[in-house]
């Protein structure tokens, strides 16, 4: 894969998958924009990425003015765009019983309002260079799973845009896919609330929940993000790849 002469856009590129699949790109020739709310960790991901220093545009991708200002900033600075990842998201606990509507909206509008936003506004670029989009979404997109009721929904709705999109701009050759993630060592369940003894006791559990018995690693969902991005999947468009070690696939016997 070679991403040189190519603009590519990474959301949360703060930290985790962003972060590793922002460093991987620029390993392969990219030139970055990447965006996050934390610009101190924007900072160490651009210092650690090689070739061209990236574009760094810290904003909240909840917030419009912040997504509009991500996508000009891009443009001003390279006047193009080749590939978008969204990849920023929130996780929040919560039934049907106990999930706030304040806590239903800031997950929607974080994983999924955002991504129609940004994807809205970068589609004019993507055509321009019959580009690619890949959103990551999660395996609690395609599986159902208890006490994260609005987390679900929001990435049920992003597997569902990645297709609808995906049919609507074929005809101009953008692709859009996505990946979907299974339990990935990062910072997300740590920010959604787990204490460390109860993120411990999370990844334990993992090994039975996922076929392969681990969680996944950042770089795993970044190569599957580049793979997707990149001209080895000229023919894929509106697909959802699993990336969890079989987690989608299984079963309780």
């Amino acid at each position: 894969m070679n991403f040189t002469g190519k603009v590519v856009l990474v959301t949360g590129a703060s930290s985790g998958i962003g972060a590793r699949t922002a460093q991987k790109f620029s390993k392969l020739g990219a030139s970055l924009s990447l965006t996050g709310r934390k610009l101190e960790n924007l900072q160490k991901i651009a210092d650690e990425c090689e070739g061209q220093k990236p574009l760094i545009v810290s904003g909240d991708i909840s917030k419009p003015e912040d997504t509009k200002r991500i996508v000009e900033e891009t443009i001003k600075k390279y006047g193009k765009l080749d590939v978008l990842v969204n990849n920023a998201g929130i996780i929040e606990t919560g039934t049907i019983e106990n999930t706030s509507l304040e806590q239903y909206d800031r997950v929607m509008n974080t994983n999924i309002r955002s991504i129609y936003h940004l994807t809205m506004l970068a589609v004019p670029y993507l055509i321009k260079t019959e580009g690619s989009v890949v959103n990551v979404s999660s395996v609690n997109g395609i599986r159902s799973f208890p006490g994260v009721l609005a987390y679900n929904l929001s990435k049920a709705a992003v597997d569902q845009f990645t297709r609808c999109v995906a049919l609507e701009l074929a005809s101009k050759n953008v692709r859009v896919n996505s990946v979907n993630p299974g339990v990935t060592v990062t910072n997300l369940h740590k920010r959604g609330g787990m204490d460390e003894a109860a993120y411990a006791k999370f990844l334990e559990h993992s090994k039975t929940t996922h076929a392969l018995g681990r969680p996944g690693t950042v770089d795993e969902l970044s190569d599957a993000i580049l793979f997707l991005a990149s001209s080895n999947a000229s023919f894929i468009t509106g697909a959802s790849l699993p990336v969890d070690g079989g987690r989608h696939a299984m079963c309780p016997r």
